[in-house]
């Protein structure tokens, strides 16, 4: 497989799971994110999508683990969602523009889209490539859908792109031909695997042939020792952290 040239600095940070989120500090909010500025650490965060197409900094499809709200975030408007706030805070879910307007080009974005079957996840693949038309920060994408690393391959060639994978019952990529389609579909310029899956002897054989690996969610000293060697970079949370 031919691999496009990863730009330096992908492994050379470490980021903050969902932002440097903690008591008081939601997961994914615009406030994680400048707490990871602070700490000199990267964000990572994820990427849905509200029912008028815009890019929400959120994870969950559902609404309710983090705002106590019943009903699902794609079918909220992008201003229906910044009239919510995140459970015991005064934060409100932000768009992507609201982040990129944040950050600034302090630290680098990892920008993992979420998608599910069924979903049309180019859309949001086109809304954000649009969002960071004019961002000149350094930044990825990512996904477990191996469609988005292929599209921005095709359609935003400028913007590194990477396949993340898990192999436990969460995931997709549980068996072997699933994990070796996914990376074939994705040509991914770099993994985000799950570190519960390493050391794996094939992630292995990817890194040493020049794919980078990232590993998440690195939660622990055990975890992170683990990270150590077997990534090139962590993204990290709680006690996972230096």
């Amino acid at each position: 497989m031919t691999r496009r040239t990863v730009p330096e600095w992908l492994t050379r940070w470490e980021y903050a799971h969902r932002g440097l989120h903690g008591k008081g500090v939601p997961e994914n909010s615009l406030a994680a994110a400048s707490a990871a500025i602070a700490a000199g650490l990267g964000v990572e965060c994820d990427i849905q999508r509200s029912s008028d197409n815009w890019p929400i900094v959120f994870h969950d499809w559902d609404l309710l683990r983090l705002t106590g709200t019943e009903g699902l975030t794609e079918g909220r408007t992008a201003l229906e969602l910044r009239e919510l706030r995140y459970l015991d805070s005064d934060h409100a879910p932000a768009t992507l523009t609201d982040l990129l307007g944040l950050v600034d080009g302090q630290v680098p974005l990892l920008i993992e889209l979420k998608s599910k079957r069924g979903y049309d996840v180019e859309a949001s693949c086109v809304r954000v490539r649009e969002c960071l038309a004019d961002y000149h920060g350094d930044h990825a994408v990512m996904s477990f859908d191996p469609r988005v690393a292929r599209w921005f391959r095709r359609n935003a060639a400028d913007i590194t792109c990477g396949l993340v994978m898990r192999e436990d019952e969460h995931g997709y990529t549980q068996k072997r031909w699933q994990r070796r389609l996914a990376l074939a579909i994705a040509k991914p310029d770099f993994l985000a695997y799950h570190i519960a899956a390493l050391p794996s002897p094939w992630v292995a054989d990817l890194r040493a042939g020049g794919l980078p690996v990232l590993t998440w969610t690195v939660n622990s000293p055990t975890t992170r020792e683990r990270a150590l060697v077997h990534a090139d970079a962590l993204i990290s949370e709680g006690a996972g952290l230096a």
